[in-house]
């Protein structure tokens, strides 16, 4: 029984786990200081950034290098700083995550 549990939470592990690892990930690099998964905070909801590159051609990239270097002038007057915290590899990983919120 104690092994039928397990798998069960394996899998409803498996199918939540990179969702809830970068969300993890977000809130581990600060993130959600600035930013919210639904709602605008100082930023962007994610959600809303996931709107608005949807379909967008490279936008894992361009996600990636605005949470590296920063961004102006793409939500507002509020720039975005660059966060010297986050890797390019984790800077992948959060943009993936970001595109795929609905």
């Amino acid at each position: 029984m104690k092994r039928v549990i397990f798998a069960v939470a394996a899998l409803a592990a498996m199918a939540a786990g990179p969702a809830m690892a970068d969300e993890a990930l977000a809130k581990a690099k600060n993130c959600f200081a600035c930013h919210s998964v639904d709602k605008k905070v100082v930023g962007p909801a994610y959600k809303d950034v996931a709107k608005k590159f949807a379909g967008e051609s490279g936008a894992v990239d361009k996600l990636a290098t605005a949470i590296l270097k920063g961004s102006q002038g793409v939500w507002g007057a509020v720039p975005m700083p660059p966060n010297a915290n986050v890797s390019p590899d984790e800077a992948k990983k959060l943009a993936t995550w970001v595109l795929s919120l609905k």
